[in-house]
């Protein structure tokens, strides 16, 4: 998790803040399973009780006054005392979309600012941009559905000719 997170390159409020997904000032449970990554698809097979100790955990370290969230002080201040985030063992942590991930867990091990797109060859890049090509097909698609003034199979059976 330290590395999927760059941890050593922030400071704690820097750090607090860039996890502090919708601004609010503190962590809730719900912030906290998104740094850990317990939203993701990756973690389905990880059990709610599993997910709930986590954020027990996180917040038994830094909530200090057991509210149910850590505000940027509690953060910052625990952080201080040395208090760190665990690593719970339960992956990297998944918590933006398809290009940050990919960008954090393969292009940065593995390529650098020098690397050409022919050498985008690992199985990884390959499905990387597959991805990025499917994408395309099915915008490129919609666009062609939204220049139709009538796109027939938007239609209900029931309401079209037979015959």
């Amino acid at each position: 998790m330290a590395e999927e997170h760059h941890i050593a390159d922030f400071d704690a409020g820097s750090f607090f803040n860039l996890h502090d997904y919708d601004s609010s000032g503190s962590w809730t449970a719900d912030d906290i399973r998104k740094t850990y990554g317990l939203k993701d698809e990756s973690t389905k097979d990880i059990p709610e009780s599993r997910k709930a100790e986590v954020v027990a955990k996180v917040l038994e370290l830094f909530d200090r006054d057991r509210s149910g969230t850590i505000t940027y002080a509690e953060y910052t201040i625990g952080h201080a005392r040395g208090q760190e985030l665990p690593d719970f063992g339960l992956g990297p942590g998944h918590h933006g979309d398809a290009e940050y991930e990919y960008e954090i867990h393969h292009f940065e091990k593995y390529h650098d600012e020098n690397t050409r797109e022919e050498d985008l060859v690992h199985p990884e890049d390959i499905a990387h941009f597959k991805m990025h090509d499917q994408l395309e097909e099915e915008a490129a698609k919609q666009e062609r559905l939204d220049r139709m003034s009538i796109v027939d199979a938007n239609i209900p059976q029931k309401f079209r000719k037979s015959g």
